[in-house]
C-alpha cells in the first residue's frame, strides 16, 4: 500500500461529502485524512483526501468520482505539494513544568492559545511528521486532550486546479 493525497474540487452543495465518502467506503478504503472547505469561489469546495491504497484500485475510485456530477476536478498531489495539518493540544503544565512546555512550543513554532493554573493549550501547524514529533516531546509531560485536523494541500507553483488561475462560477444544466 502507498499513501496518496487527492485534491478534489466539488460543487459546494449539501450531500456531496456523503456521496464522495460513500465511494471510498464501497471499495473498502479507509480514508486516513479528510478535510473539506470552501475555495476562493463560493460555489466550490475543495476536499483533500489522504488514502492508503494501491495505484490500480485508486484509479478505479478516481474514475468513479469523476462520474459524480458534483465533482469538477480531481488531482493527485505528489510529495512536492504543500501539505499542512492543524493541531490543538492541551498539556499538563503545573508551574514546575511550565518553562519546559513553553520552550517546546517555541522550538516547534507552536502558539500558546490558552494558559491556566494546570494546563497550557498549544496550536501548531505543519506536516504530519512535525506534529507527531511535537506530540512525542509533549507526551512525557502529560497530554490531557488534543484535536488534529485532516491534511489540507495545494500543488506548488503557479498552476491551479482550474488551469486558468482563476475559478469561475459553476453552471450546470438540469
Amino acid at each position: 500500500m502507498s499513501r496518496h493525497t487527492l485534491s478534489v474540487l466539488v460543487e459546494n452543495k449539501s450531500g456531496v461529502l456523503a456521496r464522495v465518502s460513500a465511494l471510498f467506503s464501497r471499495r473498502a478504503f479507509n480514508i486516513e485524512s479528510l478535510a473539506v472547505g470552501p475555495t476562493e469561489n463560493p460555489d466550490l469546495s475543495r476536499m483533500t483526501i489522504v488514502v492508503d491504497a494501491e495505484t490500480q484500485p485508486l484509479e478505479q475510485i478516481t474514475k468513479q468520482l469523476n462520474k459524480l456530477i458534483e465533482v469538477i476536478k480531481i488531482v493527485e498531489l505528489d510529495t512536492a505539494a504543500v501539505q499542512r495539518e492543524l493541531l490543538l493540544v492541551k498539556v499538563r503544565a503545573p508551574m514546575a513544568d511550565r518553562t519546559q512546555v513553553l520552550q517546546t512550543a517555541e522550538l516547534f513554532r507552536a502558539r500558546v492559545v490558552d494558559v491556566n493554573t494546570d494546563t497550557v493549550t498549544l496550536e501548531a501547524t505543519g506536516t504530519p511528521d512535525k506534529l507527531q514529533a511535537l506530540l512525542a516531546v509533549l507526551a512525557p509531560l502529560g497530554i490531557k486532550e488534543m484535536a488534529q485536523s485532516g491534511t489540507v494541500a495545494l500543488g506548488r507553483g503557479p498552476r491551479s486546479m482550474s488551469g486558468a488561475g482563476t475559478l469561475r462560477p459553476v453552471e450546470r444544466t438540469a
